[in-house]
């Protein structure tokens, strides 16, 4: 956030949070709240000064709340703990870092690209490589660009990798977009020189350690704060990285309601462009740089507990290092797809920036947020309803501009295959089993079945397909889903012995197969599979039922 901005944003903020308790009572009950979650959250850190006076400042907090009685002073004891958040939480914005930084990344990439891959950079001379090769950006881009002039936006991208806000951050560059405020965890800023970056281009810190209640009512106001000064906003709507690595099914709704709020203060305050566009997004990668340990947090089911880790592959510069040279040598992509904006309430949302209904006919929101007396006003209840069916709408988006590539294709049908060779076993003794391998000749015809399912799926317009694969044979999907696969993690995920496909790391090809749940594919899968075994026993039974030197037809 700019400078001029930032002690605007913080009295505005403070002041929403004051005005949510409206009685002595409301505001008792919040101090105390706070004090509780912040003490314990204190008391389970390891011993340092700053650990000490931290608890010791929520102790004398706790004494002036019991000790004094009027409503006025408890008011002020909230205002200060507000205040606090509120500064915590404030992000910055410098647009000289801003403009070096967008110059920088590219340069580094590039020059990484252009160091590993030397074969590359013989065969296109005298072109060098270029980022955009890598980082694709497509999608409803022209539609985006277009309600930015009209409105302010909201993207709401899938989360797989720390590495997605970088990504995120180029892909917009690149596409002539503003700078974008978003959230970032905590731990994203013990690294000075990656802190330094965030810090200056408008990265504002979300401490999910903290459950407080007045903390989390800091964070929604100061989304809606942003949006309504007009700072196009970025949203993690999953909340925090897919463990699993499936496409996110459940969203997260707390910040997503700031774009409601923003539209309602913007009506109220008689703004020029008062609409908010929420923009979806969905990012697929070949490979993830953190999927190791995000699937060991899943599978130890943790992930929903602890919520943040802070010392996976994203906090090692050599493991980051490592990943961008194997996915540039591997000529690998990761797209950033756009999808079709939508307006704060999950209606679809033309290029003109016009609220459209299932039929196409233009819808005035204005109407959506209007009091009992006519006039925009919140109303919690019926808020919380329209930004549940924003979120459904999200979760089809982010399904429909997935983008399958090799990677997953064969994880999801060697995994699939061996879950039917072995369903017997539950889910943590089939991950377990060391033992187990399928042919070649079985997972190349499957794999090529699954790439034709696809490619109806996407002529429908509900999933996107790398057009490396795409019509490709059986033999040729294995063998680069192999190859993509074999080339980054610690332990390959599937390799070839022979005339085999072998699982080596089953927790990772778990991990990779998740990415194309919520299609179907596995019943399609399940049903190719039976009638390939049907088809088997019936040639058994006709060779048995054969004279000796009988030939089949």
């Amino acid at each position: 956030m700019r400078a001029e901005d930032k002690e605007r944003a913080v009295t505005e903020v403070v002041a929403r949070v004051l005005a949510s308790a409206r009685d002595a009572k409301a505001v008792e009950a919040a101090v105390a709240d706070t004090i509780y979650h912040e003490r314990r959250r204190l008391e389970k850190e390891k011993p340092s000064r700053s650990r000490d006076a931290a608890l010791r400042s929520w102790d004398d907090r706790k004494r002036r709340l019991v000790s004094e009685s009027d409503e006025q002073t408890k008011r002020e004891l909230l205002s200060e703990i507000a205040t606090d958040f509120a500064r915590e939480v404030l992000g910055n914005f410098d647009p000289r870092v801003y403009h070096y930084s967008t110059k920088l990344l590219p340069l580094m990439l590039s020059g990484l690209l252009n160091a590993t891959s030397p074969t590359r950079i013989l065969k296109n001379l005298p072109e060098l490589p270029s980022v955009k090769d890598r980082v694709i950006v497509d999608g409803e881009i022209e539609v985006a660009r277009e309600l930015k002039e009209r409105g302010t936006l909201i993207v709401t991208p899938t989360h797989l990798s720390n590495l997605d806000s970088i990504v995120l951050g180029y892909g917009f560059y690149d596409q002539g977009f503003p700078p974008l405020t978003y959230g970032a965890g905590l731990n994203l800023f013990t690294n000075p020189l990656i802190s330094y970056f965030m810090h200056n281009l408008g990265a504002y810190k979300v401490d999910r350690r903290k459950t407080a209640r007045v903390y989390k009512d800091v964070l929604k106001e100061y989304a809606a704060v942003s949006l309504e000064l007009g700072y196009h906003n970025l949203f993690f709507p999953g909340g925090t990285r897919s463990r699993s690595g499936a496409i996110e099914q459940k969203l997260k709704l707390g910040l997503l309601g700031a774009g409601v709020r923003a539209y309602v203060n913007n009506l109220r305050g008689g703004r020029e462009k008062p609409n908010v566009y929420v923009i979806p997004v969905t990012l697929s990668y070949e490979l993830v740089l953190e999927a190791e340990t995000l699937i060991d947090d899943f599978l130890k089911e943790v992930g929903q507990h602890r919520y943040i880790i802070m010392d996976d592959e994203f906090a090692q510069p050599l493991r980051i290092y490592s990943f961008l040279n194997r996915i540039f040598e591997l000529d690998s992509r990761i797209y950033l797809t756009l999808g079709s904006p939508l307006d704060p309430f999950g209606n679809s949302v033309t290029r003109e920036g016009i609220s459209i209904d299932g039929r196409g006919r233009a819808i005035d929101t204005t109407r959506y947020v209007l009091d009992k007396s006519g006039k925009p006003a919140p109303e919690k209840l019926r808020d919380e309803e329209y930004t549940r069916e924003l979120g459904e709408k999200l979760v089809t988006a982010f399904h429909r501009n997935a983008t399958v590539m090799g990677s997953t294709l064969l994880a999801f049908v060697v995994f699939e295959m061996l879950r039917a060779n072995e369903k017997d076993a539950d889910l943590y003794r089939f991950l377990r089993a060391s033992e187990g391998d399928l042919a070649f000749a079985d997972v190349s015809r499957e794999t090529e079945k699954l790439r034709v399912r696809v490619e109806a799926l996407a002529a429908e317009g509900k999933i996107r397909l790398d057009d490396r694969i795409r019509g490709r044979g059986g033999d040729d999907l294995v063998l680069a889903g192999l190859r993509a696969l074999g080339i980054y993690h610690n332990r390959k995920v599937v390799e070839r012995r022979g005339d085999r496909i072998v699982p080596v790391d089953r927790n990772l090809l778990y991990y990779y197969r998740n990415r194309l749940l919520g299609f179907d594919f596995e019943k399609d899968l399940s049903r190719n599979g039976a009638e390939a075994k049907a088809s088997a026993l019936t040639e058994g039974a006709s060779a048995r039922l054969r004279s000796p030197g009988e030939v089949p037809a």
